[in-house]
């Protein structure tokens, strides 16, 4: 269930979900969320962070309360964005299917959108229950300059909703780094994510 205690929007909305670790939320993640949001409609985009998955557990992932405060932070004043933290709530392993299940569970009559980047596709078939999730859900690929769709199975390819979103050489792992020498992090987070991180000292 949403962290709210009523089902998000009424009936027959455009739901949009979009996950990610968020260590810390930048500018190119909002881009690439109002991008779609504006591509295909949406009526809303959930920002879920994500429990550290195994394959980033060596990284300097900070604890979930300042990963959320820190999004909520970013996404303040627009409309359409709304957090959960759904994900971080729930015991075990978060799979995608699980995740569209409960908000398809809350939100019967939405239509569901799961935001990915495309090169995740090339091993989406090593996801739990990847048949299903494409049934439960539209999946939405974000297309990045330079990838090759060649390398996506045609199958999937042609299941899915391709959406080009602006591009932006911004990443969480590089601001940690600019954060731990002194740089500066400006216009690659919001400014209020930026006095977060130096209020709480993150990321030093």
């Amino acid at each position: 269930m949403h962290a709210r205690s009523r089902p998000i929007g009424s009936s027959d909305k455009k739901l949009g979900i979009f996950g990610g670790t968020f260590n810390p939320p930048h500018i190119a993640h909002l881009l690439a969320a109002e991008g779609v949001r504006d591509q295909l409609k949406l009526n809303k985009i959930l920002f879920v962070p994500a429990a550290v998955p195994p394959h980033k557990q060596k990284e300097n992932v900070i604890p979930a309360k300042h990963r959320l405060e820190m999004v909520k932070l970013a996404i303040r004043g627009n409309p359409f964005f709304e957090l959960s933290d759904m994900e971080l709530r729930r015991r075990g392993p978060s799979y995608t299917i699980d995740t569209v299940r409960e908000l398809r569970h809350t939100n019967p009559h939405d239509d569901i959108f799961f935001i990915m980047g495309i090169d995740l596709l090339t091993d989406f078939d090593t996801w739990k229950e990847p048949d299903k999730i494409l049934v439960e859900c539209t999946l939405v690929a974000m297309n990045r300059p330079g990838f090759d769709l060649a390398v996506v199975d045609k199958e999937l390819l042609a299941r899915i909703e391709l959406v080009n979103v602006p591009s932006v050489d911004i990443s969480s792992t590089n601001i940690r780094r600019r954060v731990r020498s002194g740089r500066s992090i400006r216009y690659l987070v919001t400014p209020e994510v930026e006095t977060y991180i130096r209020r709480n000292s993150i990321y030093l």
